[in-house]
């Protein structure tokens, strides 16, 4: 049997006919391991309680990784022991060997391993492959069997398929559709050899060479080839800025019998020291994908107010402003959250928070009208 779409309780539904989204929230994770090493714990279990009350589903708190290479990660026991979890709130974590996944066990409950299925993978680049993993792409090619048997040996019947660095590579260029599917290929047909179904699909792409038409052809080909994967998960970095635009061409593509999980970072805040972009890969920031999907007909459940207080606790936080839209102008004014008429004007970044702080934010700025505007336009709104 196909994984049905409601697999993932966490699942927000979407207009008829759209696919049901997952927001994966990466900010403690991809974020914090971009940013200053000497960031507290006490503030990073801040922004995880922070988090935690906006109505977000599913948060990555971090990752069980060696210190050593990113010691950003370095305090991430005393994050889950100090933080405080949130009844419906799924909290997941990293963990990238044995080691990783013996130091995660500890700490479960609260870290849940909600939705893991055993999976294969591979990265498209060699050369990132080795710098990020020390892996070269014919060794995660060759651990391919062994995962594969010890699934079997669990009795597994349902897997996940992926691929790192998808689309293209700082080191190697891009990569054609055809090689995509190849790798893809592979790893299917030897979870289906085993009798093992194959229901989701990750594609990551962490230097940002996706473009919306390339995932929409990557996407329609899975659909044709392989209707069992009913999740599709998305790690797209918005380093050239296309981020938005591709996961608007997956919801579109996709429809109602599909789940599409979407990571996302508040502020945007994500990077990796792998990539060479550093900080400049960013991922498409929480607050506008919930913007987004809530404008085209989701319930995320999320309060987009709560969260973007949540960004403005993150900058104070990481000691710099971030990268996201909706934190700065705030969402669509509706009703009395209509801007007053005679506003002065609005020239700077700290004079538009005046959607979120009121007229303080906007002290002493110039206001031409000698008179209070008024319009019977305004008058006849309901």
């Amino acid at each position: 049997m196909s994984e049905p779409a409601a697999t993932l309780p966490d699942a927000a539904a979407g207009p008829a006919g759209w696919p049901s989204v997952v927001i994966v929230e990466e900010g403690m994770r991809e974020g914090l391991q971009i940013e200053d090493a000497a960031i507290s714990v006490a503030d990073r279990i801040e922004l995880l309680d922070a988090l935690s009350g906006t109505g977000l589903r599913r948060i990555v708190v971090g990752s069980f990784v060696s210190p050593k290479w990113t010691p950003q990660m370095a305090h991430i026991d005393q994050v889950v022991a100090g933080f405080t979890p949130r009844d419906g709130v799924v909290y997941t974590a990293l963990a990238l060997n044995a080691k990783g996944v013996e130091r995660r066990a500890q700490h479960v409950p609260p870290l849940s391993l909600d939705g893991t299925l055993p999976a294969t993978s591979a990265h498209v680049c060699d050369v990132f492959a080795r710098r990020n993993t020390n892996r070269s792409q014919e060794q995660e090619i060759a651990s391919w069997p062994a995962t594969v048997e010890r699934a079997v040996a669990d009795g597994a019947t349902r897997a996940q398929v992926g691929l790192g660095a998808t689309w293209g590579s700082n080191w190697l260029g891009e990569f054609t559709h055809e090689r995509r599917m190849e790798l893809l290929d592979q790893q299917v047909r030897l979870w289906e050899d085993a009798g093992v179904e194959v229901t989701r699909v990750l594609l990551a792409d962490p230097m940002g060479w996706h473009l919306p038409d390339q995932v929409e052809q990557d996407l329609k080909a899975m659909l044709r080839r392989w209707p069992s994967v009913r999740t599709f998960h998305l790690h797209l970095h918005n380093t050239r800025g296309v981020a938005p635009i591709s996961v608007y061409s997956a919801l579109r593509t996709l429809d109602q019998r599909h789940t599409l999980m979407l990571d996302a970072s508040i502020g945007g805040m994500a990077g990796c020291p792998y990539c060479g972009n550093g900080r400049a890969a960013t991922l498409m920031p929480t607050e506008d994908l919930v913007y987004l999907l809530e404008e085209l007909g989701y319930d995320t459940g999320v309060d987009l107010d709560a969260l973007i207080e949540t960004v403005v606790l993150a900058e104070r936080i990481v000691g710099h402003r971030l990268y996201g839209h909706v934190s700065k102008a705030g969402g669509r004014p509706r009703g009395e959250r209509l801007y007053p008429m005679d506003l002065p004007f609005i020239e700077t970044l700290d004079q538009a928070q005046h959607f979120r702080l009121g007229p303080e934010a906007h002290r002493g700025a110039m206001s031409p009208w000698p008179e209070p505007i008024v319009s019977p336009a305004r008058d006849r709104l309901p």
